[in-house]
C-alpha cells in the first residue's frame, strides 16, 4: 500500500512504508516505446538530407536509425514515456520541433507506429516487422 505524508501532493511526493507493509511499484512509471515515423514531401538533395538527419540523430539521443531517399524518410527510435499517448505526442512533434535546428525539409508526417517494447521483441522473434536497426545510423533506402 502506498502511503503519502499528510499535506503533500500525491504525485512525486515522498512516501513511507509502515512495518509489515510491502512496497508496490507505482503504475505510471515511464516505459520504452519503439517509434517509427515516416515523412515525405518535395525532393531534396541527398547530401543536404543526410546532413539534416545526422543532426537530428545528434539532437535526439534515442535515435536508432534513419533511412532516406530524395522525397521520403523513415526514422526509428526508442522513446521513454508513461503511455502510448505520450510517446505518440512526442513523435508527432519531433519533425517540426527539429526542422529548423537540424535543417530538415518541410515534409509532412505520413505515418506513425508506436509499439511497446514487448510487442516489438515479439514481432522480431516471430519474424514480422522490420529487423532490428543494424547498423545504427543514417542510411539510404
Amino acid at each position: 500500500m502506498r502511503r503519502v505524508r499528510p499535506g503533500t501532493a500525491s504525485r512525486g511526493a515522498l512516501t513511507s512504508v509502515a512495518a509489515g507493509d510491502t512496497y508496490e511499484e507505482p503504475k505510471d512509471l515511464p516505459r520504452l516505446w519503439h517509434v517509427t515515423l515516416s515523412v515525405s514531401g518535395e525532393k531534396v538533395p541527398l547530401p543536404e538530407l543526410r546532413r539534416a538527419l545526422e543532426q537530428l540523430a545528434h539532437d535526439h539521443p534515442f535515435l536508432l536509425t534513419s533511412r532516406y531517399a530524395t522525397d521520403h524518410a523513415e526514422i526509428r527510435y526508442w522513446e521513454e514515456a508513461r503511455d502510448l499517448h505520450d510517446a505518440a505526442a512526442v513523435a508527432l512533434r519531433l519533425w517540426g520541433e527539429h526542422r529548423q535546428s537540424a535543417g530538415l525539409p518541410p515534409w509532412e508526417i505520413v505515418g506513425l507506429e508506436v509499439i511497446d517494447r514487448e510487442t516489438y521483441h515479439h514481432r522480431i522473434a516471430e519474424g514480422y516487422g522490420p529487423p532490428p536497426a543494424t547498423p545504427v545510423g543514417v542510411h539510404p533506402f
